[in-house]
């Protein structure tokens, strides 16, 4: 039995989720019913295989050794001992590596390239990073591979390093663009309205460097057939991305290399890049001529994957007595690096999201000596929210203005920056159905106790853009009346199977039990990346439009004989598994029938979907209100989230159970961004201190409330079946209903996170 159809196995399973609160839902439909994972029992049962446990014959296994200093050169990597330890195969450095083409860079405005970085991989002396691969051990087994790894002594040459975010600021750059987008913005006067505003805040507001610690760590089995084909199993976000910059790489067709990514265990933008590991797991593999494993540690995945940028921001707001913005500025610098282009784009929300009289907006970038910084869960938003929201929860006691009632007078009637029309905006309605579920009671700071602990309560705007990209699908319809859906979509926990089913069912008119959806495989019609949350909407898309191409070829397959005879697709509907007349019920078939008159055992039809014109058209985005109360010791400084709601406006919402997962998955990292992650940097070595979860603290159960989701559940109609993304949307302003709800605790406003005990006391 193969893997999916284990998966398909559990499509029975519906499990109602009493939590969402939707303003309506259809019940009857497979669209908006809370239908169980489709996966959750084969990953609960450990059957379901990650890139790491697949089993090939005869593997080798793969260790990394990385670089200790950050810039410079190897002057001599002294293997000798490593070579004589038990089980080494092959020790690849610089000097013997095969020769490699240096990989295509990520474009997030096009292109095939994956990869964080465009720096040549094991081919040259020098070091541009600290944790930089340097050598690769291939043994008989893991423990080998590494113990040998421990060997490898190396003397360097080393250069003069820029790893000071704050020594580099002075001078930093403006980018050519941020993805896409103009690095600045200019509306009327800002600064001279600010300066003539009879209410105002001007402050900067400043966050840390950010890691990944998904539950799967990075890893690769790679296999090659004859040095002419290569098979890959990778935790990747970016299958067809990953396979072309591979396919360069080794100068091979892209047609003779296939990755396989059906599971992956968390991504959140870490995996949506290719890192070094990938490459030099297939390059170990050929190297011994057999299938090499390469796992990379949870202190590697700190060494060679990148994390979110630092970033210091200037939110300034002016404002007349009626609170009317007279002036939006938001501004600041991220760091990247010189061999990567991934700008953070922080005033992205400030660019949609209130209206104001004058705006600017605009970013600038400092080159750190690092490892590329990536996306990482609404990269940009995550962190510009919580400088915009904060600044506007600030001019609101200011004005002396209800931190809501400041956001509802500034809701703009079109976008402020664009100046075309809102596809679907219900902001407002969002903010009003949180408040009456939260129970919003805005206070005077520092009113509230409950014996020695302090309790205050915030609230900000969350938001995300709509991306939707052309995707292509093929669908198969059979005899016995189940249908097959395939496309190389990305499963990364958030539930994309189980919602495509869904979708599929509704469009096929079959039962979800009848309908498998395969994914995952380069092998399948190229779907996009998993990023942007637009892997809902794009698959849609695609699938939508396979779904019609295969309906059109089965009416004509029906001839003079049928019921449907002279029928045009105009004039039927798909339900109950068939095809029957719009004007007359009585009159149809099934898709069996169809079938088994012809003699034909499926019919199938790919198709590709329409470019995304709407995004052009509109504006279009994911919104919310993020409702929090925090509790404070006042003798220890320690900060408790108590409670917690959010209330998004996403569009139509397909299944309630695995969307509020996802809704509630951002928070909880929300909550880590603004209380207990940050990456400890050390700017005397370059080195990343903290690169474990035992010193990396990501938040555990007793850091996190119970969360309430409500969402509006109206449709986009401009959007593919009226949804928009929701995976990131979760964690956008949470950081910032933190620092607010400490304020209106404590009286004391954190303009710089992580929220810790040192900058309360």
């Amino acid at each position: 039995m193969s893997d999916m159809q284990k998966i398909m196995e559990t499509v029975m399973q519906y499990a109602p989720d009493k939590e969402p609160a939707p303003l309506s839902q259809n019940r009857r439909s497979p669209i908006g019913t809370p239908l169980s994972r489709v996966d959750g029992r084969l990953k609960v049962k450990g059957e379901a295989l990650f890139s790491a446990e697949y089993n090939v014959e005869n593997p080798a296994y793969a260790a990394l050794v990385y670089s200790s200093v950050t810039k410079g050169k190897i002057a001599k990597i002294d293997v000798s001992k490593a070579e004589k330890a038990d089980g080494v195969l092959a020790i690849v450095t610089y000097e013997n590596a095969p020769k490699m083409n240096d990989p295509l860079l990520f474009n997030p405005s096009g292109g095939d390239g994956s990869a964080a970085s465009d720096l040549p991989i094991l081919q040259e002396a020098d070091v541009h990073w600290n944790g930089q691969p340097i050598a690769v051990i291939v043994a008989e087994t893991q423990d080998s591979a590494e113990e040998a790894a421990t060997l490898v002594k190396v003397e360097y040459e080393t250069a003069e390093a820029e790893v000071s975010f704050d020594a580099l600021k002075k001078i930093a750059k403006t980018p050519e663009n941020i993805l896409g987008e103009p690095p600045e913005i200019k509306i009327g006067d800002a600064e001279n309205a600010l300066d003539a505003a009879e209410f105002k805040v001007d402050n900067l507001y400043s966050t840390p460097r950010y890691n990944h610690n998904a539950i799967e760590p990075h890893a690769t089995v790679a296999v090659w057939h004859d040095d002419e084909s290569l098979t890959v199993f990778d935790s990747t976000q970016c299958i067809h991305n990953l396979r072309y910059t591979l396919a360069a790489i080794f100068g091979i067709q892209p047609e003779a290399l296939r990755v396989i990514s059906p599971f992956v265990g968390g991504g959140f933008g870490g995996k949506g890049t290719m890192w070094w590991n990938t490459a030099l797991c297939a390059m170990a593999a050929k190297v011994v001529s057999r299938p090499v494993k390469l796992s990379v540690s949870r202190e590697g995945v700190f060494r060679i994957v990148g994390g979110r940028t630092p970033s210091e921001q200037r939110v300034a707001l002016g404002a007349g007595k009626d609170g009317k913005f007279t002036a939006l500025i938001h501004s600041g610098i991220t760091a990247t690096t010189t061999h990567n282009n991934f700008p953070e784009q922080f005033t992205f929300p400030a660019r949609h999201l209130y209206a104001a009289e004058n705006f600017y907006v605009g970013q600038k970038v400092v080159n750190l000596d690092t490892v590329a910084n990536t996306f990482m869960r609404a990269p940009g938003e995550s962190i510009g929210t919580f400088a915009l929201e904060s600044a506007i929860d600030e001019l609101a006691y200011e004005l002396k203005i209800d931190p809501i009632e400041l956001r509802r007078i500034n809701e703009p009637t079109k976008d402020p920056v664009r100046d075309v029309a809102f596809s679907m905006r219900n902001l407002t309605l969002a903010y009003q159905r949180g408040a009456e579920k939260f129970g919003w009671n805005h206070q005077a700071p520092r009113s509230q106790k409950d014996g020695k602990w302090l309790v205050g309560q915030g609230v900000a705007t969350a938001y995300y853009p709509y991306y939707r990209f052309v995707s292509t699908a093929r669908v198969r319809i059979s005899a016995d009346g189940t249908a097959v859906v395939q496309t190389s979509a990305h499963e990364m926990g958030m539930g994309t199977a189980t919602v495509q089913i869904q979708h599929a069912a509704e469009r096929l008119g079959l039962p979800v039990e009848r309908v498998s959806f395969e994914y995952g495989d380069s092998n399948l019609p190229q779907a996009p990346f998993a990023g942007g949350s637009n892997q809902t909407a794009s698959n849609i898309a695609g699938i939508a439009a396979t779904i019609e191409k295969v309906v059109r070829e089965l009416l004509a397959l029906t001839g003079d004989d049928s019921p449907l005879s002279g029928l045009k697709y105009e004039d039927i509907e798909v339900r109950d598994g068939g095809i029957f007349s719009k004007k007359d019920a009585s009159k149809g078939e099934t898709y069996t029938s169809i079938l088994q008159r012809v003699g034909q055992k499926y019919v199938e039809a790919e198709a590709t979907s329409g470019e995304p014109s709407e995004m052009m058209e509109y504006s279009m985005g994911s919104y919310g209100a993020q409702f929090c109360e925090v509790r404070i010791n006042e003798e220890t400084g320690e900060v408790r989230v108590s409670r917690w709601l959010g209330s998004f406006d996403c569009g139509k919402i397909l299944n309630p159970k695995t969307a509020t997962s996802q809704f509630r998955g951002g928070i909880v990292m929300g909550i880590g961004m603004a209380l207990t992650e940050e990456t400890l940097f050390d700017e005397r070595k370059g080195r990343i201190m903290n690169a474990s979860l035992a010193e990396y603290h990501v938040p555990v159960n007793l850091d996190v409330p119970h969360i309430e989701i409500i969402y509006n559940d109206i449709p986009d109609k401009h959007a593919p079946s009226g949804v928009h993304g929701i995976g990131e949307i979760g964690i956008t302003g949470v950081a910032a209903a933190i620092a607010n709800a400490v304020f209106n605790a404590t009286g004391k406003r954190i303009r710089e996170l992580p929220i810790t005990l040192d900058k309360l006391f």
